[in-house]
């Protein structure tokens, strides 16, 4: 694929279970990244855009990615080389009040690759916002991940809440693929 970046979005330390001292730990995180890492070692094999996205909360006592900790960096695996594009963001969407967009479009890019945290809150946004941007979107399903929700007194495991997630990405906005499908796509 020609014109295409890969957008990581918020692999960060305070999401990880195996990070001591994580603030908002998610469902299977180690599996995701590490789908990830498969993507962006590729990517980076084979000279394709990378930009890391992270995100810190300006409020407050922020409940978990509080600016200046460990907690709100980027997890080891996944630590961005100097010459990808870095993203800090303050918002669920990575677009929003950021030079996201500025990035993809200096570099001509026409197709994103997005994986990383949580599904069903900033990949959607950042999926949703990207395909009405009109980038064609590919969403790596087994290399992002979330938590439980609750609604209304209904409780939804993190898996059923990524699937429907997921499942609605898929009706509209990105395709959704597997690690594997996006690596046979590069």
């Amino acid at each position: 694929m020609e014109n295409t970046a890969l957008v990581l979005i918020d692999l960060q330390n305070d999401y990880f279970g195996s990070f001591e001292g994580a603030k908002w730990k998610l469902h299977e995180t180690d599996k995701a990244a590490s789908n990830a890492l498969k993507i962006l070692n590729k990517c980076r094999e084979k000279g394709i855009k990378i930009v890391h996205v992270r995100h810190e909360f300006a409020m407050e006592n922020p409940p978990f990615f509080a600016p200046n900790t460990q907690g709100a960096k980027i997890h080891d695996t996944l630590t961005p080389k100097e010459n990808e594009s870095q993203v800090l963001k303050h918002n669920v969407n990575a677009f929003k009040d950021t030079n996201l967009k500025e990035i993809l479009d200096n570099s001509n890019i026409e197709n994103v690759i997005i994986v990383g945290a949580m599904s069903y809150m900033c990949i959607d946004a950042v999926t949703r916002a990207a395909s009405d941007f009109g980038y064609n979107c590919f969403v790596a399903h087994d290399a992002c991940t979330t938590s439980d929700v609750e609604f209304n007194g209904v409780k939804v495991e993190a898996p059923i809440a990524h699937a429907v997630l997921m499942s609605a990405l898929q009706f509209a906005y990105a395709k959704v693929e597997t690690t594997n499908e996006i690596l046979e796509l590069l």
